[in-house]
């Protein structure tokens, strides 16, 4: 394997995950009500199957950064999604049943879903340029016969993809449109059949050579405008591999960030990342032996998790308590811990000051509220508010947060009282009386 493909391995890892986001949601069971409707993220309908209301929209399209173009470089675009299989149980008699006992266990009708990669490699010009590929899936057919006299069959129906890449020079930069879309030459007449033709978790890994990936998430000062300008739809790109590389990119469906990755402490796939993996993990492990016997049989993925769980140890389960990861925090002494304020005598929240616009800021302060990042809708109704400052606070990323009680509040003193602040960034506070404090 070269440097390129191990490489290109390691950024699979972390779209495997975007892959199988919303697969299959715990307790892992066909029977229970959220998996009833599956397939959440990166489904690409067969055209027509949103309009009718049966399906998603058929394309996804990002937009993002080159540098360093020149006649000689490429893209490989690896276009990634899962195709439906449904799995259909049939009895001793050919008939089309929900479920089937083989000896002691189950074999429930339900929809798996089979990975597929394509590969398209296209050649770039220092001009504008468009260049379209079609994809092609194959459908398919196997039948397995069961000890207990009836059969499981799994079928998979063909795909249509149409990839298009184009490209226009920008100064120093190309700007890249990828368009992924549904190609197929069917229109739906039910949701199962806009399904079974649809591309499902799609998203795509893009390898550049001889040329390089500008980040979109934090673009270079002269290409703001340029990135400004364009609409990420249903796609959004990030930098992938390691920290500093620049040749991968990784779109997604799921909005993530520059050069994401799985921790190290994640035992494996749970395809749900709302949850902790630590929670998830122990609810599982308190399913009852006829839950767990039903998410076995509802699918070979959730089998592995069961069984994973069930064998973990109590150094498995330490290990996925985390680690902490550079919190670029405030320095404070000596080995106190930066989780702690009240360990760092350098922290006093209730006599620290922050300077703003040349002026000192610390308890007691008159200041009014010009908020500008609305990070919560009720930052409204503070607008030019005048408000009293009541701490200086420092978080563990190192910024300053300025907590708040509004003058003109009746209910001022009990907002003080047992700690009820608002608060807000230094750059959205204006001081208006730095003589008058409080002790």
């Amino acid at each position: 394997m070269t440097v390129a493909d191990e490489r290109l391995a390691r950024a699979r890892t972390v779209a495997d995950a975007v892959l199988y986001e919303g697969y299959l949601l715990y307790p892992y069971r066909a029977s229970s009500e959220k998996n009833r409707s599956r397939w959440q993220f990166g489904v690409l309908g067969p055209p027509g199957a949103a309009d009718r209301g049966l399906g998603e929209a058929e394309s996804m399209t990002l937009h993002t950064l080159l540098t360093d173009v020149t006649e000689g470089s490429s893209l490989t675009v690896h276009l990634r999604f899962l195709q439906l299989q449904h799995r259909q149980v049939y009895d001793g008699k050919g008939r089309a049943v929900p479920s089937l006992r083989v000896g002691a266990r189950s074999e429930l009708t339900w929809d798996e879903a089979v990975e597929q990669e394509v590969a398209v490699t296209s050649t770039l010009s220092t001009g504008a340029r468009t260049i379209e590929h079609p994809v092609h899936v194959d459908g398919g057919e196997e039948r397995e016969t069961l000890a207990a006299g009836g059969s499981v069959v799994r079928r998979r129906w063909p795909l249509e993809a149409v990839v298009t890449l184009s490209t226009e020079p920008h100064g120093r930069f190309t700007l890249l449109r990828l368009q992924v879309r549904n190609d197929h030459p069917l229109r739906p007449s039910t949701k199962d059949d806009a399904t079974r033709t649809s591309l499902l978790g799609a998203h795509v890994l893009v390898g550049a050579e001889r040329c390089a990936f500008a980040s979109v998430v934090d673009p270079p000062s002269d290409a703001r405008e340029i990135v400004d300008a364009v609409r990420q739809d249903r796609c959004w790109p990030f930098l992938a591999g390691e920290e500093g590389e620049t040749d991968l990119l990784l779109g997604s469906p799921i909005i993530l960030y520059d050069h994401p990755e799985v921790a190290a402490e994640s035992a494996g796939a749970l395809f749900d990342a709302t949850e902790i993996d630590e929670i998830l993990t122990l609810r599982v492990m308190t399913m009852t032996d006829a839950e767990k016997a039903e998410a076995r049989a509802t699918d070979p993925r959730a089998a592995a998790i069961i069984d994973r769980c069930d064998t973990m140890t109590p150094a498995d389960l330490q290990q996925m308590h985390g680690i902490l990861r550079d919190p670029h925090g405030p320095p404070g002494t000596g080995d106190a811990p930066w989780w702690d304020p009240a360990s760092d005598a350098s922290l006093s929240p209730g006599s620290d000051a922050v300077v703003v616009d040349g002026v000192a800021v610390s308890r007691g302060s008159l200041v009014r509220v010009h908020p500008s990042r609305r990070a919560d809708a009720q930052d409204l109704f503070f607008a030019d508010q005048v408000a009293r400052v009541r701490a200086v606070l420092a978080d563990v990323d190192g910024g300053t947060h300025v907590a708040l009680v509004l003058e003109d509040d009746p209910a001022a003193d009990l907002h003080d009282w047992y700690g009820r602040y608002f608060y807000f960034a230094p750059d959205e506070i204006e001081p208006l009386d730095a003589a008058r404090k409080e002790s």
